[in-house]
């Protein structure tokens, strides 16, 4: 059964971070460099802890919290974050590949050198965010809820975003080439200076109305 998640541009939190389990609160602590590869959470909170370096080969994390979290220059091969929630992490030089997401929330993070290579993204939430010149490369983003996010100079490249929503996303002078613009409603969605193929040329003016002879 497909899920929906409503469409929003506002980012309704609180400013305390849900706890899933109390039992399972990673809290304060120095995480640098640590290998995680291969390790299980289910359910943690992990808050207000440096994961600077971390690498994360296959490690498994489902409906866990981040909360204050910095993930500054780790890399993550094939790991799995599903149905967990990202609030106020810094995300530097960050690499994921290959990753399974889905159903995850990102809240008011920063992003910078942002990349992202393969993997199933889909139902993610990336509302509001600020992503300018993020990299996504073939990376499956369907109904992935995008709205009133930044993408600016981003380049999202053979990225499948059928059923995204894309409400008021910014994307002027992204790299679009190759992706699913299906859901995309030109008349909603900055696009001056995204670079596009012609199949998708002919998808959005059809989203306009105009007919491709």
């Amino acid at each position: 059964m497909a899920i929906h998640r409503a469409r929003t541009n506002v980012d309704p939190v609180s400013n305390t971070p849900p706890i899933p389990d109390a039992d399972r609160v990673v809290s304060g602590e120095d995480w640098y460099g640590r290998d995680l590869s291969g390790r299980t959470f289910d359910r943690y909170s992990f808050i207000d802890t440096d994961w600077t370096e971390v690498v994360n080969e296959g490690g498994v994390f489902d409906h866990c919290t981040f909360a204050n979290v910095q993930f500054n220059a780790s890399r993550h091969t094939a790991a799995a974050f599903t149905n967990c929630t990202f609030r106020n992490c810094t995300f530097f030089d960050v690499a994921f590949t290959d990753c399974k997401m889905v159903g995850s929330l990102f809240q008011r993070s920063t992003y910078t050198l942002f990349e992202v290579t393969g993997g199933d993204w889909s139902f993610v939430g990336f509302p509001g965010a600020r992503l300018p010149e993020a990299a996504f490369d073939k990376v499956r983003m369907r109904e992935a809820d995008l709205t009133a996010a930044c993408l600016e100079n981003a380049r999202l490249t053979g990225v499948d975003l059928s059923g995204a929503m894309l409400h008021s996303a910014k994307l002027g002078g992204a790299d679009l080439r190759g992706s699913d613009l299906s859901a995309l409603d030109p008349l909603t969605v900055e696009l001056r200076g995204a670079t596009i193929d012609l199949g998708q040329a002919a998808t959005i003016a059809t989203a306009l109305g105009l007919t491709v002879a």
